[in-house]
């Protein structure tokens, strides 16, 4: 029995150190919004306004390599899973577009491109 027990444990233990391995990376001036695993941030188009009572903030997401074969789809499948973690809960599709809110502001997934994929997160704040 003791033999089961030890077994688990270190399986437990592998387990934990994989998860480890990827921590979960933020997109840069929005750091309530994660960056999906094989893509990467264009940061010279990113666009930042804000005041006290209102901002818009928008950032272009890339595959990180030409080899990465990643969709749309699996962004978007990314997206309901890890947004409504952080609070903002999905409201469907406008098209092809993700739309999600949380407290008075709404994040948007938009395909802007699909050869080369090329995806646009925008959140303001809901007037």
């Amino acid at each position: 029995m003791s033999k089961y027990i030890l077994m688990f444990v270190f399986m437990l233990g592998i387990g934990c150190l994989r998860a480890a391995e990827q921590p979960t990376t933020f997109i840069e001036g929005m750091d309530d919004v994660p960056l999906p695993q094989g893509m990467s941030q264009i940061t010279q188009d990113d666009f930042s306004f804000g005041n006290e009572e209102t901002r818009l903030l928008e950032a272009y997401l890339t595959p990180a390599a030409k080899q990465t074969k990643t969709s749309f789809a699996k962004i978007g499948d990314f997206y309901k899973e890890s947004l409504p973690q952080l609070g903002w809960i999905y409201q469907g599709n406008r098209g092809n577009d993700l739309i999600f809110y949380r407290e008075g502001e709404t994040l948007e997934v938009v395909k802007e491109s699909h050869q080369p994929l090329l995806v646009r997160i925008t959140v303001k704040t809901k007037p």
